[in-house]
């Protein structure tokens, strides 16, 4: 009979443990550590028939124990477990963000592989003789991650980066700041905004339970291919550890320590747009975009103005090519065109429109066309060029003059000449002539104002011709004036702007990006703190001014995330219209 019921209970069991799905899992012991520290992997699968275990290659890690094995089987409550296992004891080689790849094992026909392990190892630490130190349970709780969207964008892709604080139910948080913002050297970059809460999450992080909050989150555009980096950010965060006592009423003791933490670096590699199929008239729009051509009015009177719109619309990086030029016929007077953006900046892009709008007035009376135009941009979805062509836009002028359009347009037409009675008349022999009562000029107040005017006017003219010499002659006042009209003329939109933070520092950077392409004949793509400063060099420009100009951009990019007070931003523009006058000047 007992037979019986141990036959009937190892069946039962033996059911239940195939009953579950195989899953190979792998756990660490701490998922942060010093480089001169350890930790414990292990592998475990949840279903018998497991075989040829594989762990992985442990690349950027010294194996100083394991494998050791180990199998566990209980049956509590009605319910089966089964668990094998395998333990390594791994040492970093390295300083960074490091990765366990998965390890893999036969179960019948298929092959279970774990998940990856992010492993953030950091320089060497004073390994804590007490491990209920406050200050190594707070390093063991709290981690500050950079998330990217994508590690391998081609130039011009728009990523994301997402600054994320994990910290465990175990210590709390009572203060935290920034010490160090993140430099993205090689990137066009602009703060994305959430909705002015930091809503705090459930969430998992190498396989552990955590809370999180997302503390930043940027738009990234390479500018450059090859191999870019991604500082880290610093925190300087206050942390509530529990030690271990309670008070009277039995709630937890904490105690507070202030630690700094700091986010791995992350490396991004940008890939060369492809060359294959390259449009002439591809000017660095990437992303998913529809082109048009449009005009105001279908006809209009002479001298009466129209407005033609050029506008790209869709995601992608709106901000950093240009629009495509018209032409028109040279009877039609056009002016330059007035740029506008009307554009949000999301995680995955930028989105919107952006257009040039063009004011046409005609002279003369006709139909005049404005010949298709074409736009090429790169689809990073399918990794193609793709080119929209428009069609011819007419411009019709149904009132005002016309436009003399014959081979000689000095010819006059002769009129026949036309006879009257009256036409002739005997010539007079005589004359009426009477003298006329008239005021003498001679000796007159205008006679003698007319006559030292000359004299008057004489050293006056020499006067202002020394002047005016001494004005051409002044070489380095000319230029200093010239350079602060065209430092005005690049920040009049940054200067209208101050004390609107966002608005403020876009046209800011705008002006300072325009200044370059029209001094050093670069594109917006290629803007960049290394191309700039090996540019500037090339043309002998001082290395302060180089130094200011780039600590101006630095700081631009930096004020988008941090709190800025008016003066500050008078300062910045102070500092830029300075640094457009030292250039020019030197230029």
């Amino acid at each position: 009979m007992k037979l019986k019921i141990y036959i009937l209970l190892f069946s039962l069991l033996s059911i239940s443990i195939t009953a579950q799905e195989a899953k190979l899992t792998a756990t660490v012991s701490k998922n942060k550590l010093g480089i001169n520290q350890r930790l414990r992997i292990e592998f475990s699968i949840n279903k018998q028939g497991g075989d040829n275990f594989a762990p992985p290659n442990f690349t950027d890690f010294k194996v100083v124990g394991g494998p050791s094995q180990s199998v566990s089987q209980s049956w509590i409550n009605g319910k089966s477990s089964y668990s094998l296992s395998y333990t390594y004891v791994i040492q970093p080689k390295r300083i960074g963000e490091l990765v366990i790849q998965p390890g893999s094992i036969e179960m019948g026909n298929k092959i279970l592989k774990s998940e990856p392990i992010k492993i953030v190892v950091t320089k060497a630490v004073d390994i804590p003789k007490n491990p209920n130190d406050p200050n190594f349970i707070a390093e063991q709780n709290i981690h500050l991650v950079a998330e990217v969207s994508k590690s391998n964008p081609y130039v011009g892709e728009g990523i994301y980066v997402e600054y994320r604080l994990y910290f465990s139910e175990n210590v709390g948080i009572y203060d935290n700041a920034i010490t160090e913002a993140p430099q993205y050297n090689g990137f066009w970059n602009q703060e994305i905004k959430g909705n002015g809460t930091m809503p705090i999450k459930m969430g998992t992080y190498n396989g552990e339970r955590y809370r999180y909050a997302v503390l930043h989150k940027a738009l990234l555009i390479p500018t450059k291919s090859g191999k870019l980096t991604i500082d880290p950010m610093k925190m300087d965060i206050v942390v509530a550890v529990p030690t271990g006592r309670g008070d009277f009423f039995g709630n937890a003791i904490t105690r507070q320590v202030r630690q700094e933490f700091s986010s791995a670096k992350k490396i991004i590699m940008a890939k060369e747009l492809p060359l294959a199929n390259k449009p002439d008239n591809f000017t660095g729009a990437v992303g998913q975009f529809s082109f048009s051509i449009t005009s105001d009015k279908d006809a209009l009177k002479s001298n009466e103005s129209s407005q033609i719109k050029v506008a790209v619309t869709g995601k992608g990086n709106l901000k950093l090519f240009e629009l495509p030029k018209i032409k028109t016929p040279k009877e039609l007077e056009v002016y330059e065109p007035e740029h506008k953006e009307n554009v949000t900046v999301t995680s995955t892009g930028i989105k919107g429109t952006v257009s040039d709008q063009y004011t046409v007035v005609p002279e003369y009376k006709g139909k005049y066309k404005i010949p298709n135009v074409s736009f090429s941009y790169f689809n990073p979805v399918n990794k193609t060029y793709q080119t929209i062509n428009t069609d011819d836009l007419y411009v019709n002028v149904i009132e005002g003059k016309e436009l003399n359009t014959s081979a000689d347009s000095n010819y006059v037409n002769k009129q026949a000449i036309v006879t009257k009675g009256n036409n002739f008349r005997y010539i007079q022999t005589e004359s009426s002539f009477k003298p006329l009562q008239t005021n003498h000029f001679f000796k007159s107040s205008w006679f003698y104002i007319l006559l030292l005017l000359p004299l008057i006017s004489i050293p006056i003219a020499i006067f202002i011709g020394k002047k005016k010499e001494e004005k051409a002659g002044d070489i380095a006042g000319n230029k200093a004036r010239k350079a602060d009209k065209l430092a005005k003329k690049y920040l009049s939109e940054a200067q209208k702007q101050l004390g609107n933070k966002e608005a403020f520092y876009e046209a800011l950077e705008r002006a300072l990006h325009n200044y370059l392409k029209a001094k050093l004949g670069v594109e917006t793509a290629d803007i960049s703190r290394e191309k700039i400063n090996e540019i500037l060099s090339d043309k002998k420009v001082e290395k302060t001014t180089i130094t200011q100009l780039i600590e101006v951009l630095s700081a631009s990019d930096y004020a988008r995330y941090t709190p800025t007070t008016n003066v500050q931003m008078k300062e910045e523009y102070n500092k830029a219209k300075k640094v457009i006058t030292l250039l020019d000047k030197q230029l």
